[in-house]
């Protein structure tokens, strides 16, 4: 079975990279030991949304009289995730037609590295075949960070995968980190009735953010009855009793939580191990593979992208660098007409998809006051918008951060109803090297939460009109 490319890994970095190497015009395989799609699809990105919607709904229906509707429900635990499980489902199936319509072939098993332009793959019953491939690209992801205090045992302390089909709604959880999952999770277990605890290492919850975005999120938690202990570590987990019983440090002294289950939620941790790096000498560092601006290792012809590359952990890292490598190597097989544009990691967005939603691109206030820059900041709260009152989600704001010299737009920290649709108006601007003039003569749609992109402009420079 030989391939121009072969790609190990099925997630949103490797089939997009398949589909565009079959584009240019290469003989295509990916190699894939579980389900097409990857963690993305089946276990990560899109079935989190679909229990996520299933909370938002209920939280709906709860508050539906100050809609002036009378109705009542209580969430079918057990149909929750049975949906979302049939989303996940239907996405996958969705890559597999892809996979057809493109012509690339989908060899099922788990994927190693032999030797040179060869992958060994061992099926599910145990038999092995040699895929060859002239250009190799690793996309194998990540998988749950696992501490040596917190051993996950599947069942009281689990990750995310078990977080997203627990056989029946916990009545309390404690969440250790407070990034995208853990904070996510948060809000679906709190919405489906449980009683909550997040513990985060650090001084604030969302870490990665705009402080005034750490604190907007934990004042809303808070609010609706998350406990959120800072600046705290489990040090050690108890499962020998009913539930979970956890050792807490904080700033005041040691406390004992106890929980049904205790989600770990500390990151996640690049799959490298066993895959072939050693037997083709290819370099790793911090735990990822070394590659350069076009993906490629340090052993030609062998390439890495998405989570277990150095980039950006986030899905449309993953399929954007999966583009650019095989562009890449087409430009170099003559079969692409130019070479591909690197890919700027100062300028790629995250969301996070709690409620309220974040998102945010570029700079936060300090790190450009830190990186020296003289900057106008505005900053535009929901409260004030009409869209977001006649939805009745008035949380939050719209923060900006521009240079004052030259009016370069620096960055944008969102907190608030359905923000993750808009951030892309600033990684478009910033990628044209918009500036605030640019975007104040650009007439924004109203009612919407887009145009408090536009108020927070306004305020930044002095001329705010719905303020």
């Amino acid at each position: 079975m030989a391939y121009d490319v072969v790609v190990l890994g099925s997630g949103p970095g490797g089939y997009v990279a398949a589909i565009r190497a079959s584009q240019l015009g290469f003989k295509t395989a990916i190699v894939e030991k579980e389900s097409l799609g990857g963690i993305c699809l089946n276990w990560g990105c899109i079935p989190t949304k679909a229990l996520l919607k299933s909370a938002q709904v209920f939280q709906d229906i709860l508050h539906a009289k100050e809609f002036g509707i009378e109705a009542s429900g209580s969430p079918d635990f057990p149909a929750v995730i049975k949906r979302s499980r049939g989303v996940a489902d239907k996405m996958s199936k969705g890559v597999q037609f892809l996979m057809r319509k493109n012509k690339i072939d989908v060899v099922m098993g788990y994927g190693k590295l032999k030797a040179k332009g060869q992958i060994e793959v061992t099926s599910a019953d145990g038999k092995t075949q040699i895929v060859e491939g002239k250009h190799i690209i690793v996309a194998t992801g990540a998988r749950s960070k696992e501490l040596p205090n917190l051993k996950q045992d599947g069942k009281k302390v689990i990750g995310y995968r078990e977080a997203m089909v627990l056989p029946e709604k916990p009545k309390s959880i404690i969440v250790v980190g407070s990034g995208a999952i853990g904070v996510e999770f948060a809000y679906f277990y709190y919405s489906m009735g449980a009683k909550v605890t997040i513990v985060e290492f650090l001084p604030r919850i969302v870490p990665v953010e705009d402080e005034e975005i750490s604190k907007e999120l934990e004042k809303n938690y808070k609010k609706i009855g998350i406990d959120i202990l800072t600046n705290s570590e489990v040090t050690s987990v108890d499962t020998s009793g009913a539930g979970v019983k956890a050792k807490v440090k904080t700033q005041t002294g040691e406390i004992t939580l106890e929980a049904d289950v205790l989600l770990s939620a500390v990151g996640v941790t690049a799959n490298i191990e066993n895959i072939g790096l050693e037997t083709l000498g290819i370099k790793t560092e911090k735990g990822k593979i070394g590659v350069d601006k076009y993906y490629q290792t340090n052993v030609p012809g062998i390439y890495s992208i998405g989570d277990c590359a150095p980039g950006q952990a986030l899905a449309h890292v993953a399929s954007k660098e999966g583009i650019i490598c095989v562009e890449n190597i087409g430009y170099n097989e003559k079969k692409y007409a130019h070479q591909p544009e690197p890919l700027d990691y100062g300028n790629v967005p995250g969301c996070t998809y709690c409620t309220p939603e974040i998102a945010s691109v570029g700079l936060t206030e300090k790190q450009a006051r830190d990186a020296g820059y003289e900057v106008k900041v505005g900053k535009f709260p929901l409260s004030a918008s009409g869209k977001a009152s006649a939805a009745g989600h008035t949380e939050g704001f719209i923060k900006v951060v521009f240079d004052a010299k030259y009016g370069e737009w620096l960055g944008t920290h969102m907190i608030g109803y359905n923000v993750t649709e808009i951030i892309i108006e600033t990684v478009v601007g910033r990628k044209l090297e918009t500036t605030y003039h640019e975007v104040l003569n650009s007439i924004h749609p109203h009612p919407t939460i887009s145009e408090s992109v536009k108020d927070a402009i306004e305020v930044a420079y002095g001329e705010a009109i719905h303020l």
